[in-house]
């Protein structure tokens, strides 16, 4: 498992009746790499993880993994409320082929050091596939501070890489300071990727790729290249966009998005409802703005199949 680059957390689309478009998922899967990206992210916040029943994370990993069919890592999102919940969740995911495991600790309990290193330690040991740790102490209450990592990293050989959504980039480097190379560090949050890329960080795992995949890897190979005007011309255009990743209906939003672009629909499950009124409006209006005035000299992007 190689830990580099974009890795879009993907969304899961769902057909008319709210179940989920397995033909459109696979096609989503080829279209990102067919568009630079070095692997698939499944399960996560974005991808609702929180509605889908154990079976249908099941089938959505083998539908990545079928389609993705060796061409880069399909990693699976690991989330639950107990710690058995997440090593089944892990097992499973390992048996329907996936390349890694992305650990996030439990939904709603917000324990202390103790129980949330037992919990991702779990998630970790339950099977040999190399794991990132999520942290994302603004959504989920739990904060892995840099020490705590470093102390992760030391007992447990397959943890790999860390996703840091903290929205504070100075926790990349302090990451780096302490642990060097040992583990990859990926950006979790859009609108701060170029200035994580600066302190260390080497991957990202990105929302507006499920819509603008070229945009977000020319972005990225700009920054890690030291392309600085490049990045930073890119980077002003998009970060209107990029910002939707950051806020409360940032699924809606990241959908809204994909359907303005032709890739996907708008459609989300309860108890989140599709954008209405001036809200969607507002939405719309700001998307195809930044639609209309792509830069020009972003190489075209590979079209979806029809």
């Amino acid at each position: 498992m190689i830990w580099k680059g974009v890795m879009p957390a993907i969304t899961t689309c769902f057909d008319e009746t709210l179940q989920i478009d397995h033909g459109f998922l696979a096609e989503h899967c080829r279209w990102l790499l067919d568009n630079g990206c070095s692997g698939i992210v499944v399960l996560g916040s974005l991808g609702e993880g929180a509605t889908l029943s154990f079976e249908e994370r099941v089938r959505i990993v083998r539908t990545a993994v079928k389609a993705v069919h060796g061409r880069g890592p399909v990693v699976a999102a690991i989330s639950a409320l107990s710690t058995g919940e997440a090593v089944a969740q892990a097992k499973a995911a390992a048996d329907a082929g996936c390349d890694a495991l992305m650990a996030l600790p439990p939904y709603v309990y917000q324990g202390d050091w103790r129980e949330m290193k037992a919990h991702v330690s779990a998630v970790f040991e339950a099977t040999p596939l190399s794991c990132m740790l999520y942290n994302n102490p603004v959504a989920y209450g739990t904060d892995f501070l840099p020490q705590q990592i470093q102390e992760l990293a030391a007992e447990h050989e397959n943890l790999a890489a860390v996703k840091e959504s903290s929205m504070d980039v100075r926790r990349v480097a302090a990451i780096r300071a302490l642990l060097g190379d040992r583990l990859a560090v990926f950006v979790g949050v859009d609108d701060a990727i170029v200035e994580a890329i600066s302190v260390g960080a080497t991957g990202w795992i990105a929302g507006l790729a499920n819509a603008l995949p070229r945009e977000s890897v020319e972005l990225f190979n700009y920054a890690i290249n030291g392309e600085g005007d490049k990045a930073f011309e890119l980077y002003r255009w998009f970060l209107p966009l990029l910002r939707m990743d950051t806020v409360p209906k940032f699924v809606q939003l990241i959908k809204l998005v994909q359907s303005e672009a032709g890739m996907g629909n708008a459609r989300v499950r309860p108890p989140r409802l599709e954008l209405t009124g001036g809200e969607l409006q507002n939405a719309k209006q700001l998307i195809r703005h930044a639609l209309q005035t792509r830069p020009q000299t972003i190489s075209t992007p590979v079209p979806s199949p029809k």
